[in-house]
């Protein structure tokens, strides 16, 4: 054999050496990926329930909804009667108790309270709060509201009934609730509007779920039902995780469903 032809038997072996070595590694790395990917999914909390707030009722998280049933999510929607607050938080209760497994709990506005009453059991993973309340152990969100009070607050909008039911004036839903929805769905919404009892919003919290569970907070930026101020001064006491959608209303959970459902599904995947 002549000297030269050693040398390229020898350069063939490395090459095929150093293909075989890049194949394994290649296929470290994928299993690697895979098992990664499955983790996550094993983590993933699956089950989510949906909480409205007041002068609303649970229609207006569709958009939401067909965003988490299209990823793969089990999604159910509490109805609050909204005639006492002890009624409210039981009927999230008893829709939690439905779950399969782990949730995590969304709330809107006044929902937000609720939730914050009605999520301390071990099945609830996680708390979302969409531009909502989320008042401490001895507080309200009435009282709540006046550390940051809102445009509607000074509005004069709140009406009541002579039987002590609160609804917002029909002439102004639109400005103050849902100003970046149209005018012929704000006209629904605000003829469709579930009245809630006045005393719901001085209710009480005893036991707040975001004490002991992980929470995030979506503020409205251009919310004037809630001022913003207070949904980001609850996010910093609760050390909630925060996003901001700028120039969004109260009705952000309507209005811009992609980044709730975003904010929600972030929550699935970090809860524990």
């Amino acid at each position: 054999m002549s000297n030269s032809v050693k040398p390229m038997r020898a350069a063939r072996g490395r090459h095929r050496l150093l293909c075989i070595a890049l194949l394994l590694l290649s296929c470290a790395l994928a299993v690697q990926n895979l098992s990664g990917q499955n983790n996550k999914e094993v983590h993933r909390v699956r089950n989510i329930v949906l909480v409205h707030g007041a002068w609303a009722d649970g229609s207006g998280w569709k958009g939401v909804y067909d965003i988490l049933v299209k990823d793969g999510y089990n999604v159910s929607i509490v109805q609050n009667p909204e005639t006492s607050f002890e009624e409210d938080v039981a009927a999230t209760k008893r829709t939690i108790a439905l779950q399969d497994g782990p949730c995590i709990l969304v709330a809107h506005s006044y929902g937000g309270a609720v939730i914050t009453e009605a999520g301390t059991g071990p099945s609830v993973a996680g708390l979302v709060y969409i531009a909502a309340h989320m008042p401490d152990a001895g507080e309200n969100e009435a009282d709540d509201g006046k550390r940051f009070p809102s445009d509607l607050s000074k509005s004069g909008a709140i009406k009541k009934t002579p039987d002590g039911f609160t609804y917002l004036n029909l002439e102004q839903f639109h400005e103050y609730f849902a100003a970046d929805l149209s005018a012929e769905q704000a006209a629904f919404m605000a003829r469709s509007q579930v009245l809630n009892k006045a005393d719901n919003f001085k209710t009480v919290i005893t036991t707040p779920a975001w004490r002991t569970k992980s929470s995030w907070m979506l503020v409205a930026g251009s919310d004037r039902t809630i001022n913003p101020d207070l949904e980001r001064w609850y996010a910093t006491r609760a050390n909630s995780h925060k996003v901001e959608v700028s120039g969004a209303s109260h009705a952000v959970y309507v209005s811009r469903p992609k980044e709730v459902a975003a904010l929600v599904e972030e929550a699935a995947s970090h809860a524990r």
